[in-house]
């Protein structure tokens, strides 16, 4: 807006602003204008701070959603999918003679 102020334009906004404050109020009005530059610069880069804080929360906040999901669906184990669970799994290796007598000794008292 007030970008491509000139320095003849500003001599003629000095000289304007002279004849309405006169030459006692112009350091005065001068430095309220510097004051209300400094807040204005002041607040709007804390207002800029804040914006950015929460594009990087919202950023954060989707990376996480996209490597942790909440709860990924869960499906249940068919029949065919537990036989061909069966048939990757090795077999067990057979009992040893002695562990087969232990296990009949335990049926014939048990039953």
């Amino acid at each position: 807006m007030f970008g491509n102020i000139g320095f003849p334009e500003l001599i003629l906004l000095l000289a304007i602003a002279l004849l309405v404050f006169g030459p006692k109020k112009l350091p005065e009005v001068g430095r309220s204008i510097g004051k209300a530059i400094r807040e204005f610069r002041r607040t709007s880069e804390e207002i800029r701070e804040k914006i950015e804080e929460e594009i990087e929360l919202e950023e954060l906040k989707e990376v996480e959603a996209e490597t942790h999901p909440s709860s990924p669906p869960q499906e249940k184990p068919s029949s065919e999918s537990q036989e061909k669970t069966e048939e990757v799994l090795p077999e067990v290796p057979p009992e040893t003679p002695e562990e087969t007598r232990e296990d009949e000794e335990e049926k014939k008292v048990s039953g």
